[in-house]
């Protein structure tokens, strides 16, 4: 095979004075858009699947346990965190996997203002829980306090809820819990934050367990439920594996014990929060249909640019046939040639699609409805190791699309090519 790279080496695309014909550069152009918009595809992709992951992650616990004796205790809404402690003590290396465990209540509150009031679920959390995602998303103010007593009426609020009631930083407002009547505690804002993800915003306050604790009559020990984050969230499976591993655990305890009556429930965050992950595995179907199309464009685009090069090139194929080459080397020796156009264009492609990415990544000059995609800017992830694969398999794909149209040059006769103009 060496003569003939050798051969395709040294030719030229393009007439005499070495310019490309405009079919040619036609056909670069196509597989430079092709390849444009596929890298473009996966990066924004990839770039949607790391931030919803992120955020949902983030806002809600890996991994939750709560009480699943529905109707069996009259206490079914509330968990024991000395219990669920024990459990995750008793194994050394599950607990390996755990960066934190937070005991977390929610209840039903209005915000009231003198002219305005809001329905929204209140979320008391403890000093252990990860308010890292949040404070990276304030916007004005600080996190709760849970060094001392006075904090406990503490709160944050969205950007959503502090515009719809007119709120800001140190403002106080009453929030009303409603039981079999009705409770009432002056909360401080300390901070407004703002994460895009709109059904968290519009819903959720946050602020000290020990409020709720006050309103419902629980001990320190009490809540709705306990959040675990693990070290590994980037993959789902082993939150799934380690919830498993909780939930049998937890079992066991409480089958050994006889004082401990409760029985447990675990969940993992793509359970919780399914709707989300549906809708990110749907976006991987988009990718797989774009990537489909703009294959089905590029190898049109190749077939076109080979069967130029053939008829530019027809007698010097006459002459090779005449010398003795054979159809199989003379078509090695065009197909050789035509991936000089898909080298170039790839070049090109990468330099556009990757620099475009990179423009996107760092100033966000294409804006999204935060209200329907849960970000106000397009997000990219650049995948190294994504964008290596995809190059690659282009060059497969382009060598294997060519090889068929190749065998026109079968046809072509050494005699007819001297008739040829």
């Amino acid at each position: 095979m060496r003569h003939e790279l050798f051969i395709a080496s040294r030719l030229k695309l393009g007439n005499k004075g070495g310019a490309n014909s405009r079919s040619l550069n036609v056909a670069v152009l196509g597989i430079i858009l092709a390849l444009v918009i596929m890298i473009l595809s996966v990066v924004i992709v990839l770039g949607f699947k790391q931030e919803i992951t992120t955020k949902v992650t983030s806002l809600d616990p890996h991994i939750k346990i709560y009480n699943g004796a529905i109707g069996l205790d009259n206490n079914f809404d509330v968990v024991d965190s000395r219990e669920i402690s024990n459990g995750i003590n008793a194994d050394a290396s599950l607990k390996e996997h755990i960066t934190s465990v937070s005991l977390i209540a929610e209840k039903p509150a209005i915000l009231k203002t003198d002219d305005n009031f809001k329905g929204l679920q209140f979320r008391g959390v403890d000093a252990n829980y990860d308010f890292s995602f949040l404070e990276k998303h304030l916007i004005k103010g600080r996190v709760p306090n849970f060094e001392n007593s006075d904090s406990t009426n503490e709160i944050i609020v969205s950007r959503t809820i502090a515009k719809q009631l007119m709120l800001d930083v140190n403002d106080r407002i009453f929030t009303y819990f409603i039981d079999d009547k009705v409770k009432v505690r002056k909360c401080h804002i300390v901070g407004i934050y703002n994460t895009d993800l709109e059904t968290f915003d519009k819903a959720y306050i946050v602020g000290n367990i020990a409020l709720l604790q006050s309103v419902n009559g629980w001990k320190t020990y009490t809540g709705n439920y306990v959040g675990i984050n693990i070290d590994n969230i980037s993959n789902l499976e082993n939150a799934e594996s380690i919830a498993y591993r909780l939930f049998s655990k937890l079992a066991l305890q409480s089958y050994d014990d006889p004082y401990n009556t409760t029985l447990y429930n675990v969940t993992n965050t793509k359970r919780n929060n399914l709707p989300y992950f549906t809708w990110l595995s749907m976006l991987d179907m988009n990718v797989i249909i774009i990537l489909t199309l703009m294959i089905i464009v590029s190898s049109f685009t190749l077939i076109s640019a080979l069967l130029m090069v053939v008829l530019e090139r027809i007698k010097m194929i006459g002459l090779l046939k005449a010398i003795g080459a054979t159809n199989t080397s003379i078509r090695r020796i065009f197909i050789f040639l035509t991936h000089k156009i898909i080298f170039k264009s790839m070049i090109i492609g990468n330099v556009v699609g990757i620099g475009l990415a990179l423009m996107q990544k760092h100033f966000h000059i294409v804006k999204l409805n935060p209200d329907a995609y849960y970000m106000n800017y397009v997000p990219i992830d650049i995948n190294i190791p994504a964008i290596i694969i995809l190059n690659i398999a282009i060059l497969v794909i382009s060598y294997i699309t060519l090889i068929g149209p190749s065998y026109i040059i079968s046809s072509i006769k050494p005699t007819s090519t001297m008739r040829f103009e």
